[in-house]
């Protein structure tokens, strides 16, 4: 096959720059006026739709031959057909580059944002073309961050190719054009004969250079191949779809194909210059060394994942990667059982038994041999750190231990174990710890929520450090959403509501406060409910607020795969509404499981008035941060990690009452809540702390803690103090040994 032609031959066999065309679509004046409200003449008036329709989009750019402009397409699609298109030529300026990038970036965002305007419609997910991101470089971070769009990077060639992977296609006969190769070769490029050409009476022009040219591709079909390309990555309920690689490696965004965020500044502003100096040094290092790095934890969903983690240690070119073993449903109900029993919310009779744990021990040993097999990351060769993730992969310690008896392993427990318990002779507790206990045991460090007496006395005080959990404040979950987006997401859940036949949530009408947790024994929903209760009868009797003129209480989570118990807790809570003593505010009551949507939850707590967390018994319980960075004043018990993240008096008022009825305590508390989340709760922190470990052991250092915050020992190490005034968690008071 003839090389892919470098010279003027092919820029001469392109296809004439396409006239400028714009969206010829109409929207519709009466379903505009079918779908919009406006909420009372009694609060801010504001316009809403109570539906917008999804859609995607595909975008191309490329520089004209003559290099005087760039070319631009932009299709839209309703992930069945192609429904309308837009072509411009923008002038281009090679000497300006900033400037021409800016003007190229501008010119998509608008553009999508008066079409969604104009068309009632949220954009999700976007094709964005190779080569259009070489001259925009900064325009997926901006898609991402603006208009909540995924942004799916492709290198959509400027030239037909021929699929190489589809064995079953008719008709085709082979040749060294279009020979079948393995599944994820270079499709070949597809040549016309040059006395093809010309027979076409100036419709394809090659010239005289060579015999065989490839057939263009125009940027509209470049912009209508990326919208179908990245409608493949999305699955059930518009959401993209979790990608398992080899060896089950959470290829996290795709394997990098999806790009939410292409700009490290993007992660420098959301730190301190203590936190970011600390992390770039941190970094440097690793990479130099050219460290590997490996995260072992039970599902790839749920709570306290590694998706931002990964995300960021990529941008930073740091080798890390992230494995799951395969799930077992019956697995899963042991290890559930097991959080159950350790966190004392488990009923007394529940028992971790010897086929339980058998089958527990044959099914970490059968993915863990995946792991260490030839090849495998913990195999010789592999990961040069290992860290282990909870109750469900202690397993895997004296395994690695076997085969790679000096890669350093961490252990990080992020669950509630009552110290209280664990050693009472007999208990429940202490049979699932003693059974733990037998593999954490060998691992270097054993890491634990910075919470009393969280660590049973077996762990050394010498090998405990101390470390939050992590959110992250770019991602779906926490990123500032537009109000455009923000009521997309709120009418989802309207329709949610319709589906199950839920209480409708009256928003903008009414406030709402809100609890987002999983429906677990441990959250406390009985006295959130109750609570609520006795504030409606506060309003009732004290401030003469009754009816649709008080607020709902909405309760939502996601679930996870590891937790079977929430269908159980469910019916539980809404048997509870319906019950005497709640009977009369069922229907101010939203009680709803959620669909894996990181912006669904982040519109539902941002358009909240204020936020609970009741749990009776608690992790960390980082949804705390997340409801303080988005300004929501929180109510929460003085359960586990939760006292660390609020502050007395100050994000937290000490009942609903004074804070939905007096507004300059409630903008008090909203603006503190907002300025004082630490660095150490979101995800360049939390990175911070992982990297420490990793550069230490690259050095061969024998790390010993003695219960010290690892934040506090990497800023240290890395020169870098806090400053005077900086948030942290607080340090003094901290007894985690029990």
């Amino acid at each position: 096959m003839p090389p892919f032609p470098q010279d003027s031959s092919f820029l001469s066999s392109r296809m004439a720059p396409l006239t400028p065309q714009q969206f010829v679509s109409k929207p519709s004046d009466s379903v505009r006026g079918r779908l919009s409200s406006t909420p009372s003449t009694e609060r801010p008036n504001i316009q809403a739709f109570s539906s917008l329709t999804p859609m995607w989009a595909g975008i191309a750019g490329s520089l004209l031959a003559n290099k005087a402009g760039f070319e631009l397409a932009i299709s839209i699609h309703d992930s069945v057909y192609n429904t309308d298109f837009n072509s411009a030529i923008l002038p281009y300026d090679a000497a300006q580059s900033d400037k021409q990038t800016e003007v190229i970036e501008s010119h998509i965002i608008s553009t999508l944002r008066k079409f969604s305007s104009e068309h009632l419609c949220k954009f999700l997910g976007a094709g964005v073309t190779l080569s259009l991101l070489r001259e925009a470089p900064n325009l997926c971070t901006r898609l991402w961050l603006e208009l909540d769009i995924v942004p799916i990077v492709f290198n959509i060639k400027p030239y037909h190719t021929d699929s190489a992977t589809r064995t079953n296609i008719k008709h085709r006969i082979s040749s060294a054009a279009s020979s079948f190769a393995p599944s994820g070769a270079e499709t070949p490029t597809v040549y016309v004969d040059h006395s093809v050409l010309a027979q076409t009476a100036g419709m394809l022009t090659a010239g005289n250079v060579q015999q065989k040219l490839p057939i263009p591709r125009t940027i509209d079909e470049q912009a209508d191949s990326a919208a179908r390309k990245a409608l493949m990555y999305y699955g059930p309920g518009n959401n993209p779809r979790l990608s398992i690689g080899p060896r089950n490696q959470v290829t996290v965004d795709a394997a990098g194909k999806i790009h939410l965020l292409d700009d490290l500044d993007t992660y420098r502003n959301t730190v301190g210059e203590g936190t970011w100096n600390a992390v770039v040094q941190l970094a440097d290092e690793l990479r130099e060394k050219k460290v590997k790095i490996g995260f072992f934890s039970s599902t790839p969903q749920g709570g306290g994942m590694r998706h931002a983690l990964i995300r960021f240690l990529t941008l930073l070119d740091v080798d890390a990667a992230w494995y799951i073993p395969n799930p077992s449903p019956s697995v899963f109900r042991t290890t559930k059982n097991n959080h159950n029993i350790l966190q004392g919310v488990a009923a007394p009779t529940l028992r971790l038994t010897q086929e339980q744990k058998d089958g527990f021990d044959a099914w970490i040993l059968k993915n863990g041999l995946r792991w260490t097999a030839e090849g495998g990351p913990l195999a010789p060769g592999g990961v040069d750190v290992a860290f282990i993730d909870d109750p469900q992969m202690p397993g895997l310690i004296p395994l690695i231990r076997k085969v790679r008896p000096k890669v350093p392993i961490v252990y990080r427990s992020h669950i509630e174990i009552r110290s209280d318990l664990v050693h009472k002779e007999g208990s429940p507790q202490e049979e699932v710890w003693k059974y733990l206990w037998n593999n954490i045991q060998h691992a270097d460090l054993f890491i634990s929520h910075p919470v009393n007496k969280f660590v049973p006395s077996d762990v050394p005080i010498e090998k405990l450090c101390l470390l939050g959990a992590a959110t992250d404040w770019l991602d779906g979950l926490n990123k500032k959403l537009d109000p455009w987006d923000s009521q997309y997401y709120m009418g989802e859940f309207r329709s949610l509501c319709a589906k199950e036949k839920m209480s409708e949530l009256a928003w903008p009408v009414r406030d709402y406060v809100i609890q987002i947790a999983r429906f677990d024994p441990a959250k406390g929903i009985p006295n959130v409910i109750d609570s609520y209760a006795k504030f409606r009868e506060h309003l009732r009797t004290k401030a003469n607020i009754d009816g649709n003129k008080a607020p709902q209480l909405l309760l939502c989570g996601h679930g996870a795969v590891d937790d079977p118990d929430a269908s159980i807790i469910y019916d539980q809570v809404y048997k509870l509404i319906h019950s005497d003593a709640y009977q009369h505010l069922a229907s101010d009551i939203i009680v709803m499981r959620l669909p894996p949507s990181d912006q669904l939850l982040n519109a539902l707590m941002d358009n909240s008035k204020i936020a609970l967390q009741l749990s009776t018994r608690e992790g960390f319980e980082v949804k705390v941060s997340e409801a303080l960075h988005a300004g929501k004043p929180v109510i929460a018990s003085r359960t586990g990690g939760i006292p660390l993240q609020i502050q007395h008096g100050k994000s937290v008022a000490g009942h609903l009452y004074d804070l939905y009825t007096d507004q300059k305590l409630y903008e008090t508390m909203s603006d503190f809540a907002s300025k004082n989340v630490s660095d150490e709760v979101g995800t360049v922190g939390n990175a911070a702390a992982w990297l420490y470990l990793a550069v230490m052991y690259s050095r061969g250092e024998k790390i010993r803690p003695h219960g010290q915050w690892l934040n506090d020992l990497l800023r240290k190490e890395t020169g870098q103090p806090y400053k005077e005034g900086e948030p942290r968690l607080p340090r003094g008071g901290l007894d985690v040994h029990g």
